[in-house]
C-alpha cells in the first residue's frame, strides 16, 4: 500500500512544479545574497515557500510543512526588517531547502516524509529568536546538506523517473527521506584542473544516501519534454501541408500510369516533388525543434553551486551567466550536468585566489566566475571562465614529464597549447599530495570524454595571473549528423563533418617520411597521414588518391581515402545487439544503400596513436 492510493496524478503534478519552484527559490536566494533590501525579490523568495507549503498541504506531508512554516516565519522576519540578512542566516535557510529537496525524493517514492533534523529546526528557531551564533553551531555540529557536497552525479534528483514510479511506471531509485540521511565525513568539490596546482577526482559526497532497495530499477532518464504549442502548431500545419501535397502526387501518378505523360503533367508531377522536398525539410527543422530547450534550465543549477563551495573555501566569488536563452537539444543538456558540474566547482575551489591571495596580487577581493552560452553556425559554445591564477604551461610539461605521463622529448616540442591539453591526461596530476578534494589525477578526462561522447571539443586557454577560459564546442542536435561520406573502393563510410576542415588531393611525390612514417605539407603544416582502410582493417589494393583533412581534439592529420560521394545530413540508426568498435550506426543513401557511419574519436583512441599507414613505395 502507498501513502498516496488514488493520488498519484496530484502527486506527479506538485512534484513537477514545486521542483521548478525549488530550484527558482535557490537562484533568488543567491541573488538575495547580493541584494539584501531587495524587498520585491525577498517577496517573491516568500511566495514560492509559501505556494510548495500549500501543495504539501493538499497531500498531508506535514513534516514538510512544518519545515516550511518555520521557514516562511523566517522570510517573515526579513521582510518585517525584525532580521537583517547575514552569510550565517543564509546558510541555514540553503539548508532548509536542500532538506526540502530530499522531502521531495520521499514523496517521489510515494512515502510521507519524515521530520527534518532536530537541530535544522532548532536552527530555524534560533534565527527567527535572533541568536544567529547558536544557529551557526548547530549547523557546525550537524554539517547539513548543500549544493556544495553533493557529487556532480547526485545534483539534481531524476524527478522525471520519479515521476514515472508515481504514475506506475517500474520504480526508480530515489533519495531517502530527510531523517534518515546519515552524515559522512565532510566533502569537497569534484575535479577539473583551472591552475596548475590543481587536477582533481570527484569528491565524495557529504550524505550518504542509501542504496536502491532490492528489485528496484535505476533511475531512468527524462523521457518527456515540455514543447510550446507554438511549435506543435507548426508542425501540425506542415503535416496537413505533406498531406496535400501527396494526395497531388496520386493523383499525377494515377494519371502517368493511365498514359498521360505530356509535358504539362510531368512539369506538375516535378513541382509537386519539389514542393514535398520542400515541406519535409521544413518539418524535420519543425521536430527538431521541439526537441530543443534554453540551456537556461541548466544553468539555473549552478548559482548555488557556487554559492555553498565559495561560501565553505571562504572565498567571495559570483557566478555571471549569460545566454541563457539558447536552445539545445533536450538530451545534451542532461549529459552536459556532470561536465558543467566539475568545471563550475574547479573554477571556484581552484581557479580563483583566497580574498587573501587577491588583496595582496592588487586584484579585487570578489572572484568573478562565469559560465555562457552562445550558438555559431550549427554549433553551440558553452565557456567556463575564471580571473584567478591561471595556468602555467612550463609547469604543467614540467610535472606531466615528472608524473611519467609523456617522456622529455615530447615535452621539449610542446607547444603552450599542446601543454595546457595535459590536463586532460588520463591520470595526469600536478598535486603532489593526495587529499580529499585532489590530487588523484581523474576529473578532466572525464569531462572531455563526455564531451566527445556528444560529438563535441573541449579547448582551454590560459594566461597565468589571469584567469582561464574551458570552452566546449557542441552540435546543435544529436538527432541528424552533418557527415561527409567517403569511399573505400565502391564502399561508402561516413564521417562526421564537424571533424572535417578540407578536402586535399594527395599525390605520391610530395609524400615525406618523417620518423619512417608518411606526412604531407600542408600550408607549412607538417601532417601525419592515416589511412581510413588501416584503421578499419579494410583491404586497401591501391594508393588512395585524396585526403581529408581532419582536426580531432588538438592533433591534425590526413585521413587517406579513395574518393568521395558527398556532403549529407543522415539519421543515425544503432546497429541491433552489435556494437562493432569504431562504428556509431548505420544510415541509408538516397539510393537505398546502407552506410556505416564511422566513429572517429574511438577509432583513433583504439590505435592509440599507432596507426598503421599504407606503403607509398613509389614516393621514396
Amino acid at each position: 500500500m502507498s501513502d498516496f492510493d488514488g493520488m498519484e496524478e496530484l502527486l506527479g503534478d506538485f512534484l513537477t512544479e514545486a521542483s521548478e519552484m525549488l530550484s527558482d527559490v535557490d537562484n533568488k536566494l543567491v541573488d538575495l545574497e547580493k541584494r539584501p533590501d531587495d524587498k520585491a525579490l525577498l517577496n517573491d523568495i516568500f511566495r514560492g515557500f509559501h505556494t510548495i507549503k500549500g501543495g504539501a498541504g493538499f497531500l498531508n506531508a506535514e513534516h514538510l510543512v512544518a519545515l516550511c512554516h518555520r521557514t516562511e516565519n523566517l522570510f517573515d522576519k526579513l521582510r518585517n526588517g525584525e532580521l537583517k540578512l547575514q552569510p550565517e542566516i543564509m546558510d541555514t535557510i540553503l539548508a532548509a531547502t536542500g532538506v526540502v529537496k530530499h522531502m521531495f525524493g520521499a514523496l517521489a517514492q510515494k512515502r510521507q516524509p519524515g521530520p527534518a533534523e532536530a537541530a535544522l529546526l532548532a536552527a530555524l528557531d534560533a534565527v527567527i529568536a535572533g541568536e544567529v551564533a547558536m544557529a551557526a553551531k548547530l549547523r557546525i555540529a550537524e554539517d547539513f546538506p548543500s549544493a556544495a557536497a553533493a557529487p556532480a552525479s547526485s545534483q539534481e534528483p531524476d524527478w522525471q523517473g520519479m515521476y514515472q514510479s508515481i504514475l506506475g511506471q517500474p520504480t526508480a531509485s530515489t533519495p531517502q527521506p530527510a531523517q534518515s540521511l546519515q552524515v559522512a565525513a565532510p566533502a569537497s568539490a569534484p575535479l577539473a584542473p583551472l591552475n596548475e596546482n590543481a587536477v582533481h577526482e570527484p569528491a565524495p559526497a557529504r550524505m550518504q544516501h542509501p542504496t536502491p532497495a532490492q528489485g528496484q530499477q535505476p533511475i531512468t532518464k527524462e523521457t518527456t519534454i515540455r514543447i510550446d504549442t507554438v511549435r506543435l502548431d507548426q508542425v501540425l500545419n506542415l503535416s496537413g501541408e505533406i498531406g496535400l501535397t501527396k494526395n497531388r502526387l496520386n493523383c499525377l501518378k494515377a494519371d502517368i500510369v493511365q498514359g498521360k505523360a505530356d509535358g504539362e503533367t510531368l512539369k506538375a508531377f516535378d513541382e509537386a516533388v519539389s514542393q514535398l522536398d520542400l515541406l519535409v525539410g521544413d518539418l524535420q527543422n519543425a521536430v527538431m525543434k521541439t526537441r530543443m530547450q534554453p540551456i537556461g534550465r541548466l544553468f539555473q543549477k549552478y548559482p548555488r553551486l557556487a554559492r555553498d563551495l565559495a561560501r565553505q573555501l571562504g572565498k567571495d566569488v559570483e557566478l555571471v551567466i549569460s545566454g541563457e536563452e539558447t536552445e539545445l537539444d533536450k538530451t545534451m543538456i542532461e549529459d552536459l550536468n556532470d561536465p558543467l558540474v566539475h568545471l563550475v566547482r574547479n573554477a571556484v575551489d581552484h581557479g580563483v585566489e583566497t580574498m587573501e591571495e587577491r588583496t595582496a596580487l592588487g586584484k579585487p577581493t570578489k572572484s568573478l566566475v562565469s559560465l555562457s552560452a552562445t550558438q555559431v553556425g550549427d554549433h553551440i559554445i558553452i565557456e567556463v571562465s575564471d580571473d584567478g591564477k591561471g595556468m602555467r604551461p612550463d609547469a604543467l610539461r614540467r610535472k606531466a614529464v615528472e608524473k611519467g605521463a609523456i617522456d622529455l622529448e615530447t615535452a621539449n616540442s610542446m607547444d603552450d597549447k599542446q601543454s595546457l591539453n595535459l590536463v586532460f591526461l588520463p591520470g595526469f596530476s600536478t598535486k603532489d599530495e593526495i587529499s580529499a578534494v585532489s590530487g588523484r589525477g581523474v576529473g578532466m578526462d572525464v569531462v572531455k570524454t563526455n564531451i566527445q561522447r556528444l560529438n563535441g571539443r573541449i579547448d582551454v586557454t590560459s594566461v597565468p595571473g589571469q584567469g582561464s577560459t574551458f570552452s566546449i564546442s557542441l552540435p546543435l542536435t544529436l538527432a541528424i549528423l552533418p557527415v561527409l561520406v567517403v569511399r573505400l573502393g565502391t564502399q561508402p563510410f561516413a564521417i562526421p563533418l564537424s571533424m572535417v576542415r578540407e578536402i586535399i588531393p594527395i599525390a605520391p611525390k610530395n609524400i615525406q617520411r618523417v620518423s619512417g612514417k608518411p606526412t604531407l605539407v600542408v600550408r607549412e603544416e607538417i601532417l601525419p597521414i592515416k589511412s581510413l582502410a588501416a584503421l578499419i582493417n579494410w583491404p586497401q589494393d591501391t594508393t588512395p588518391a585524396f585526403g581529408v583533412l581532419m582536426q580531432a581534439a588538438d592533433t591534425s592529420f590526413v585521413l587517406a581515402v579513395d574518393g568521395f560521394v558527398g556532403r549529407d545530413d543522415v539519421v543515425i540508426k544503432p546497429l541491433s545487439d552489435i556494437k562493432p568498435k569504431g562504428i556509431a550506426g548505420a544510415t541509408l543513401s538516397g539510393d537505398g544503400a546502407i552506410v556505416l557511419v564511422l566513429d572517429m574519436e574511438e577509432l583513433l583512441l583504439a590505435s592509440s596513436g599507432d596507426m598503421r599507414s599504407f606503403a607509398f613505395a613509389e614516393a621514396v
